[in-house]
């Protein structure tokens, strides 16, 4: 099978199309035929070996060189062949989920990081929920614990997880204010933001305006400036920050508000990172009842993989980054 590998850290550059053998699978797992792939700031952290705080932990990125050769986890596609004690799917189930080599012809996953695509997406639009849908999930139901009627601050809201935590605070009843730059204005507002900040032009930590949670997608600005905006016992989500080649990386920013946390009456919270099964349920069923849509900036083809991981790298999407497989 063709596959995009990767046999050490660097540059896109470092990427190359192969023909590798098809994944074997175990008990509990499933083989995908992948259709489609999504990117995400997490594949060129992967690419970089960044922050390199974490090649330290066993079995995560890999201390000298990629732990997994084959790149990618977000993933579309359709069941090929199911290991033993799998029950809820079967072969030619129309999935997505957590496939860690997303990027080849064919991957494996277990079943527990897999549900059925909703009839009304495409495999592209399919493949840009796992990471920064659920991400947007968690940061403003789980952690933001936005209620109806709350103000909030989306920083980023754009980019692929700010235009899905746009959609879910709208859907959860919120008033929904927009931070992105200017190409992005008129993307956020069809989204359901009731305002949208363009950066170049307004700094929303100097306005009067002051919100009940604040989801920060971007990381750019200093706590201190950010809980300006805040009300005075207000929630501030903590999802971004850091650039490649750091060594603590997103990390910084999450140290210095534990530092403070416990000082102030605002609540400085962080995004943990996890594969979550119900997540990605509970995200097919906001698009079944029409409250959640991808948004595709641009689709590449898997040979181009390294110029669609330079285009995600230089941080303007609007919405996702999706390869098309098959």
């Amino acid at each position: 099978m063709k596959a995009v590998v990767q046999e050490r850290f660097g540059q896109p550059d470092v990427l190359r199309l192969a023909e590798i053998d098809r994944p074997e699978i175990g008990p509990g797992e499933v083989l995908v035929r992948v259709r489609a792939a999504a990117l995400n700031p997490y594949d060129w952290h992967m690419l970089r070996g960044d922050p390199k705080i974490v090649r330290l932990i066993p079995g995560a990125v890999g201390l000298t060189r990629p732990r997994n050769p084959v790149a990618g986890l977000d993933a579309a596609g359709v069941v090929e062949a199911v290991g033993a004690d799998v029950t809820e799917l079967q072969a030619g189930d129309e999935v997505l989920g957590f496939c860690p080599g997303a990027l080849a012809e064919y991957a494996s996953a277990g079943a527990d990081a897999l549900v059925r695509k909703p009839a009304s997406l495409t495999f592209e639009q399919a493949a840009t929920l796992p990471i920064a849908a659920t991400t947007a999930l968690r940061g403003v139901k789980e952690v933001g614990q936005v209620r109806e009627g709350n103000r909030v601050l989306i920083i980023g809201a754009a980019g692929g997880v700010g235009h899905f935590a746009v959609q879910v605070a709208a859907a959860l009843g919120a008033e929904v204010t927009g931070v992105c730059g200017p190409g992005g204005t008129a993307l956020v507002r069809s989204l359901g933001a009731a305002r949208v900040i363009d950066y170049t032009a307004s700094d929303f930590t100097r306005e009067l305006a002051r919100y009940d949670v604040i989801f920060d997608n971007v990381g750019n600005r200093p706590l201190r400036l950010v809980r300006r905006a805040l009300t005075p016992a207000g929630t501030l989500v903590l999802n971004g920050g850091g650039s490649p080649g750091e060594v603590i990386g997103p990390i910084a920013p999450m140290l210095g508000a534990a530092a403070i946390n416990g000082l102030v009456r605002q609540h400085l919270r962080f995004l943990p990172t996890r594969q979550d099964r119900k997540e990605l349920t509970a995200l097919a069923g906001l698009v079944d009842d029409g409250k959640l849509t991808p948004v595709i900036d641009r689709t590449y083809s898997l040979a181009d993989t390294a110029d669609a991981l330079r285009y995600v790298e230089a941080g303007h999407v609007h919405g996702k980054v999706v390869i098309a497989v098959a």
